[in-house]
């Protein structure tokens, strides 16, 4: 058991689902009191149900004090985790700017002002936020997810050396590509840099309560990612060259994904004969198979 955990009273942000599920399940497993938190609150119950957990669905910027009640009065631990992957460059809309900054920077702050005069009163309290690779090193295809991942790193950065003589302890946790519905969403980006080296959400709360446990602020479930923010500080146009071999090779893709389906949106339907052989018996649909698009 982490001395840290066992007893503590937790709120996971953002725990419906990926990462912030499998944080609320280590975290019960280590002795902790917990609170679930997610917009969805028929997924927030489910989690809640299997490891005995209290259930404070809503907007994650809101959370702390209806989940502070729920744990008897105080909060040891906050797990800032709700995110979104807000894709696009600089012509993504105002809207999708404003959402990835509200939900990724700022409810890690309007958390923080709820929850400082408490932690400072008394001399404790722990703040892990869930940044992302992407915070220290960037994401193709992504500028608001990017620039947002990077805020969020730099107040956890400011919140752990402005408190940490008073007893707060902060960490960064920085995966690169989880095995999570975000993932999913990222598309060829996606499938270009994070699914080769994706791991499992359960892989991401290990390592994160090891690195409670050792008390590190940054925590790196893919550990080579330290060499890669050495390598992007020691050599940032080397690193840059490298970045934009990705980008285009991310180009590339999409390219080659358009051309596809323009092709298949040009190519005329299959004679009645063929429609019935790949429906299969009763003209009902078969399964996709390995190797097709579903």
């Amino acid at each position: 058991m982490v001395e840290a955990l066992h007893g503590a009273r937790v709120v996971v942000t953002g725990a419906g689902g990926g990462i912030g599920a499998a944080l609320a399940r280590s975290f019960a497993a280590e002795g902790a009191r917990v609170v679930v938190n997610d917009l969805d609150a028929e997924a927030a119950h489910e989690v809640a149900a299997g490891i005995g957990a209290a259930v404070v669905a809503g907007d994650a910027s809101a959370v702390v004090p209806a989940a502070r009640t729920a744990l008897g009065g105080g909060i040891d631990v906050f797990c800032a985790n709700a995110g979104v992957g807000t894709g696009g460059g600089p012509e993504a809309d105002e809207a999708a700017w404003e959402l990835a900054w509200d939900v990724n920077v700022m409810a890690h702050v309007r958390a923080a002002r709820a929850l400082l005069p408490e932690w400072l009163e008394r001399g404790s309290g722990r703040f892990v936020s869930t940044v992302s690779a992407a915070g220290l090193l960037t994401m193709i295809g992504a500028a608001p997810y990017s620039v947002t991942k990077h805020g969020a790193l730099a107040f956890a950065e400011w919140l752990s050396y402005t408190y940490r003589h008073r007893g707060i302890r902060v960490h960064a946790v920085c995966p690169q590509g989880v095995r999570t519905a975000m993932l999913e969403s990222t598309g060829p980006a996606g499938d270009l840099v994070l699914a080769p080296g994706a791991i499992e959400p359960d892989d991401v709360a290990r390592a994160v309560v090891r690195g409670i446990a050792e008390e590190r602020f940054l925590i790196l479930p893919h550990p080579e990612v330290a060499g890669y923010y050495a390598a992007r500080a020691a050599e940032p146009e080397r690193w840059l060259g490298g970045m934009n071999k990705l980008q285009r090779a991310y180009e590339g893709l999409l390219a080659e994904r358009a051309a596809r389906e323009a092709a298949e949106a040009a190519a005329p339907a299959a004679p009645p004969a063929e429609a019935a052989r790949t429906a299969g018996p009763a003209g009902s649909a078969r399964p996709a198979q390995e190797g097709e698009r579903a």
